[in-house]
């Protein structure tokens, strides 16, 4: 299974890109959290410091399955102004079975302002939604669409991540990731 990738930039939303990478490794999908910055310490939106992975600058980038992009402002915002981070979205969309994974205001502010959804369905965090360039949004947690799924924000971080897990392993696997977070048990407490 090949590399999949999540981006943190300075103010990134701390449930969505921690969620992401803690269920994607729970399931053996094998990813790396790569800073777009010139360090390995990120600031996430709320403060917190996390240590990347890789830095962008120093990563093979060769056939990713999936590039995921959390948001958090102005976590979206400094992925979408990193040129080098657009190209490699670009060439991704090209690619014969890349795919990529956005929330939050990640799938406006960087894959809307791209072009890339372009005819696809997609969803945002309430009120990016002009930002879809070309795009149908869609008022949903979660939207598969072609290539791509986009969340509508923090508290859909693990729906989006079993949604990852469920294309690229399979329903069963994203079950038994959900199982063993007794995810389905805290749906029915509520």
């Amino acid at each position: 299974m090949n590399q999949s990738f999540v981006f943190l930039a300075d103010g990134f939303e701390d449930v969505e890109a921690i969620t992401v990478v803690d269920l994607l490794r729970r399931a053996d999908i094998p990813v790396k959290t790569v800073s777009i910055t010139a360090s390995l310490q990120v600031k996430s939106a709320h403060g917190m410091s996390v240590t990347a992975d890789l830095l962008f600058d120093n990563t093979n980038f060769e056939d990713p399955a999936w590039l995921i992009l959390p948001g958090g402002m102005p976590g979206a915002t400094n992925l979408y102004e990193f040129v080098p981070l657009q190209g490699l979205l670009k060439r991704q969309v090209e690619s014969s079975e890349g795919r990529i994974a956005a929330i939050c205001a990640a799938p406006a502010v960087v894959l809307g302002q791209l072009g890339l959804l372009e005819g696809e369905k997609a969803t945002c965090y309430p009120g990016f939604e002009g930002m879809l360039k070309g795009a149908e949004p869609q008022d949903a947690a979660v939207v598969s669409s072609g290539r791509f799924v986009t969340a509508s924000g923090p508290a859909k971080a693990m729906v989006w991540a079993l949604k990852i897990i469920e294309i690229q392993c399979g329903a069963q696997k994203s079950s038994e990731v959900a199982n063993g977070l007794l995810y389905c048990s805290a749906q029915t407490e509520m």
